[in-house]
């Protein structure tokens, strides 16, 4: 009998493609679609770490946060049908915010495929548009290539995710085949006349301004960027969410351009005369709702830099587009010849100045003063530390008094979605269970996901959560005060006790109603040793840092009474 040394089952050889293309870390919810992977990962659970999640939503949320930690593709397995579409906000995600991603989904046996089986999804169709790439693996002799394929993609360009789904009897059935290599990265580097005609545009500037933003960067293409800005005195501005792509702390760092924008940072970036946007898609939260740049043709002179073709031009028409990778072009640009920036050197000073003023906590209502909270935490917490958050309006408050110091100490949805803080937060401690790890999440955003902090109590992760407690979805709520006021409906949230829960869950748990109550509080939970949950009970009128829901609400009634 012919021997086959290379003959496997389709969970085996998929399993060791991952090992060769470097997996040390996946997420999953178990099921019977795919007990073929696990049986394999089980054989490999010295090599691949393998979390299980309580849903599936917080297990591609977790392999997200990986992928935005990392660089790397975070990896998540789910069950076909209902875990999938449960799965399918973390791809959201993960695209929106060009996050590397393999989704792998457990999927019907071939001979049952077109007869609406068990949970039976075309998942090739329905993650489309999610993805940049959707596939279906049917012949166990083909995952090498196509498992290659999707690490390829995910990486190359502009980051994102990839879902593969394997059929049932697909990942039993066996194949003799040679594996493939290790992935490589591919990303466009700049040409010289386009890094020339920037270097060009800068010198004749007299307001330039620069936004960084995207993915696909590295902690040396952030140094190096800060370098580039440095040696020009250009003032740089984060877009939405992307904080920790400049440490807040350089002296080049004015601001964040996101939701609820300064105005006078805002001024200055519809003042500039070139706008030099590097990984930013320049979507609406950066431009508060597409009004800080004009459509389609900036009276700035854009310079886009981008490292998906598709995107430059596609929806801003720039002077100067520059089809590059972030590493790529902030090495170049560190390395061209300053430009003379004596003509904006006061501004930029100026705009850092207004920046850190910024950072005086603002009063709000009720005895616990969610500004002064963010202010003791931003002085007693380490530059690595890392901060998650989901959606909603208590994010205000860290955006606007937190500063990030560190590449990729910020993990928080620019897709806008909830629930996403308690997950990424569990993949931050397992990725580096050395740093201080704290998710923020409002009282409707951690009931989304908040199971996963059993997840965490489990693989004994000691994460902070802080979840901000006003008794309602405070978004939803600011805005209809302010398009419908006074007629609230649908907003209104009874919940639980969220310390109570947490200790339920075996984690450490407190309620802080005061000020003055949250140090103490604080240091308990990192001195317990376990995961730990603080609640903030914060008045329901301090709705964002700088105006109460009754001033919102009755600058609305004043509106319609005129």
């Amino acid at each position: 009998m012919t021997q086959h040394s290379n003959l496997r089952t389709g969970g085996q050889i998929l399993v060791d493609q991952l090992k060769i293309h470097g997996v040390d870390l996946a997420f999953c919810v178990p099921g019977e679609s795919y007990l073929a992977v696990l049986d394999a990962l089980y054989d490999a659970r010295n090599t691949i770490r393998l979390i299980t999640c309580r849903q599936e939503g917080g297990a591609a949320n977790m392999a997200e946060a990986y992928g935005k930690l990392t660089g790397k593709p975070g990896i998540c397995f789910v069950t076909r049908g209902p875990g999938a579409t449960n799965a399918s906000i973390g791809v959201h995600t993960a695209f929106q915010d060009s996050t590397p991603m393999l989704l792998f989904i457990g999927q019907v046996a071939r001979d049952q495929a077109e007869r609406e089986a068990f949970q039976e999804v075309d998942f090739t169709r329905m993650f489309a548009p999610l993805c940049k790439w959707a596939a279906q693996i049917n012949d166990p002799a083909r995952i090498p290539e196509l498992v290659s394929q999707a690490f390829h993609r995910a990486v190359a360009g502009r980051p994102g995710p990839v879902v593969l789904a394997l059929p049932e009897d697909m990942l039993t059935a066996t194949a003799d085949v040679p594996d493939a290599g290790p992935y490589k990265t591919v990303r466009p580097h700049p040409g010289a006349a386009d890094l020339e005609a920037m270097r060009a545009r800068l010198a004749k500037a007299e307001r330039p301004f620069a936004i960084v933003g995207g993915g696909g960067w590295t902690a040396q293409a952030v140094a190096d960027f800060a370098a580039f800005a440095a040696a020009n005195d250009l003032p740089v501005g984060a877009s939405f969410r992307c904080q920790d792509l400049m440490d807040n702390g350089h002296k080049n760092y004015v601001g964040h351009v996101g939701i609820g924008i300064d105005p006078p940072l805002a001024q200055r970036v519809k003042n500039a005369d070139v706008l030099l946007v590097v990984g930013a898609r320049l979507g609406e939260m950066t431009t508060s709702g597409y009004t800080l740049v004009d459509l389609p043709v900036p009276k700035q002179a854009l310079i886009h830099v981008h490292a998906g073709a598709e995107e430059l031009g596609r929806v801003y028409q720039p002077a100067l587009p520059i089809n590059a990778g972030m590493p790529q072009f902030a090495a170049a640009a560190r390395a061209l010849a300053p430009v003379d920036s004596t003509r904006w050197a006061a501004a930029t000073a100026k705009a850092r100045e207004e920046y850190l003023a910024t950072l005086k906590p603002l009063a709000n209502a009720g005895r616990l003063q969610l500004g002064e909270v963010i202010a003791w935490l931003r002085a007693r917490l380490p530059p690595d530390a890392i901060l998650t958050n989901g959606a909603g309006n208590y994010t205000a408050w860290v955006h606007r008094y937190y500063q990030f110091r560190r590449f990729r100490s910020a993990l928080a949805p620019t897709s806008g979605a909830m629930g996403y803080g308690v997950p990424a937060a569990v993949a931050a401690k397992a990725v580096h269970p050395d740093r201080i790890v704290i998710a923020f999440a409002g009282d409707g955003c951690y009931l989304m996901n908040g199971q996963e902090l059993a997840t965490a109590v489990q693989d004994a992760l000691p994460i902070i959560v802080i979840v901000v407690n006003n008794g309602m979805y405070g978004t939803i709520r600011m805005h209809q005060e302010r398009e419908y006021p006074t007629r609230t409906i649908g907003t209104d949230l009874v919940n639980p006790d969220f310390a109570a829960l947490a200790r339920a869950h075996g984690a450490h748990g407190e309620t802080v109603e005061t000020t003055a109550d949250f140090a103490p509080a604080f240091e308990r939970a990192i001195a317990s040793g376990k995961p730990a949950l603080l609640e903030l009970r914060l008045d329901p009128d301090a709705i964002t840092p700088r105006m109460g829901l009754g001033q919102i609400r009755d600058n609305a009634l004043k509106s319609r009474a005129r």
